[in-house]
Order: structure tokens, then C-alpha cells, then sequence
């Protein structure tokens, strides 16, 4: 988390202009596919697009980050969050293949870390805000719920291929990579969330 917080502070003042930042640092499908660019696999996972951007994803990180790093440890956190990242950009990349569109931001392993704690903690209770009509209701709902709700908007939203400039198959593919290696990183197996948090089905 701080980590993104500084390379955006390093971002917003380092004179360059933003396209510059993301022609660089971005992870361009098309840059990969011709031989190019292979760093980006890492740097484009810690920039973002704007102050809410960063906001958004260090929200959810901070939500479900902390328990999935107490059973990892820091070391192995940092292992599997990069990892959920590079599967990420991955699949960004076979689902773009050769398209010049740079993708940038954390939400790729931030994905990996919502499908660990599904994994992991499938019935921790969740306070959740749902939208409905002009009336916003809070609920609580076990994870698997809420996490569910969004993998599933995060599936339809791809496949129906709208234009909104979001990485929906990476974040799809950070998910279920998060999902599948959780295990294998998470070793404190007796480990129960100790705090019940707020999220948000928007």
C-alpha cells in the first residue's frame, strides 16, 4: 500500500507528463507482443490513473488486505500479491493480444487478494452497502456474497466488451489466481479474521 502511495507521489511531481508515465511504466499489450516493455509487468501494477483511482484500490486492499497478510507473513504477502499481479497482466495481455491499450494500476493483484480471502475466509461477515433506487442499505454479508457479486459484474462487464477503460480480464484473472495459490502461501491455517469491515457492491 505505501508503496503506491509513493510512486504517486513520485508520479504527480516528477514533471513528466501522465501519458509519458503510462507510455513508460504502463503494461501496452501491443509493446509485449513485439519484444518490448517486459518491466512493465512490474511497474505498471503501482501507478494509477488519479487521486480516486489510488483511493479505490487502496480501499480495498486495506478491507482485505491485512488478514491475507497476517497469514502469509510480510514476505510471503508481498511474494503472492506480485504474483496475482503478473497473472494479471497476463491475461490482460492474451485477452488484448497486440492491442496498443497500456494498462496501469494495483487492481490486478488486488483482485488476487479478494480471491484469497474468499478462499480463506468465505464466511467472514461483511458490512456492506447496496444501492438501491435513491435508498443506500447497509447489510451484513458473508464474503463469499459479496466477493461473488463482484467477480460476477467484473464477468459480464467483459464479455459484453464495453469501451469504459477498465481491465476487467485482469481483474479476472487476478481473482482466480488469488483463488487457486492461496493455499499455498497462506501457511498460519488457523488464522481468523479480527475485524469485521465495510465494502461496497458499487
Amino acid at each position: 500500500m505505501a508503496s503506491c502511495v509513493i510512486v504517486f507521489i513520485i508520479q504527480v511531481s516528477s514533471g513528466s507528463s501522465f501519458q509519458q508515465m503510462v507510455e513508460t511504466y504502463g503494461f501496452n499489450p501491443y509493446k509485449i507482443v513485439h519484444g518490448g516493455a517486459y518491466h512493465t509487468f512490474l511497474t505498471s501494477m503501482f501507478l494509477h490513473g488519479g487521486v480516486i483511482h489510488l483511493a479505490g484500490n487502496m480501499l480495498y486492499l486495506y478491507i482485505f488486505g491485512d488478514n491475507i497478510e497476517d497469514m502469509c507473513g510480510h514476505g510471503l504477502y508481498l511474494l503472492f500479491y506480485l504474483t496475482c499481479g503478473l497473472i494479471a497482466s497476463v491475461a490482460y495481455l492474451v485477452t488484448s493480444w497486440g492491442l496498443n491499450l497500456p494498462a496501469i494500476g494495483a487492481s490486478g493483484a488486488i483482485s488476487g487478494v479478494l480471491g484469497a480471502y474468499v478462499r480463506r475466509f468465505p464466511k467472514a461477515r461483511i458490512l456492506t452497502a447496496i444501492p438501491y433506487i435513491f435508498i443506500i442499505r447497509v447489510v451484513w454479508a458473508p464474503a463469499y456474497l459479496v466477493i461473488g457479486v463482484w467477480f460476477l459484474y467484473q464477468f459480464i462487464l467483459a464479455f459484453i466488451g464495453l469501451e469504459t477503460g477498465v481491465a476487467y480480464w485482469a481483474h479476472i484473472g487476478g481473482f482466480i489466481a488469488g483463488l487457486l495459490i492461496a493455499d499455498a502461501f497462506t501457511r498460519r491455517k488457523h488464522l481468523h479474521p479480527l475485524h469485521v469491515y465495510m465494502a461496497s457492491l458499487q
